[in-house]
């Protein structure tokens, strides 16, 4: 396993790490398998989505702000509870597959890292598994 650091720069935000993960798979020798990111924060999360526009990321933080309102009488007292929600909806890892040293994604697929309660710095594990 691997770990590669994050500095967010804002409070909302998706980083794109496809690169680094990549870098990941490279380093670990693998031509078939599986690649696994996780990260272990409870207020941020990782996701697979479209990177050919950058709206998409915007429309996609501005939809978890209106299904999770950041003041909505949250009884978590450190304020950041709609950080939390959001983590567990988006998930804290990814499964990618890995076909000839390369991760397997869609034409239009990243792999980003989601930050709901920043700035920070924050860690990412990448594990593959493979031959």
């Amino acid at each position: 396993m691997e770990r590669f650091t994050i500095q967010t720069r804002s409070g909302f935000e998706m980083v794109d790490i496809t690169d680094r993960v990549q870098d990941v798979v490279s380093r670990s020798g693998i031509a078939e398998g599986f690649c696994c990111v996780f990260v272990p924060h409870t207020t941020a999360a990782v996701t697979i989505n479209e990177n050919a526009d950058p709206d998409v990321r915007v429309d996609i933080l501005k939809g978890l702000d209106s299904a999770v309102p950041l003041n909505a009488g949250y009884r978590h007292g450190e304020g950041n509870s709609a950080a939390h929600i959001k983590a567990s909806l988006v998930g804290s890892s990814e499964l990618v597959l890995v076909e000839g040293g390369r991760l397997v994604l869609g034409t239009w697929q990243s792999v980003f890292f989601c930050e709901f309660d920043g700035p920070r710095r924050r860690q990412v594990w990448v594990s593959c598994t493979g031959k």
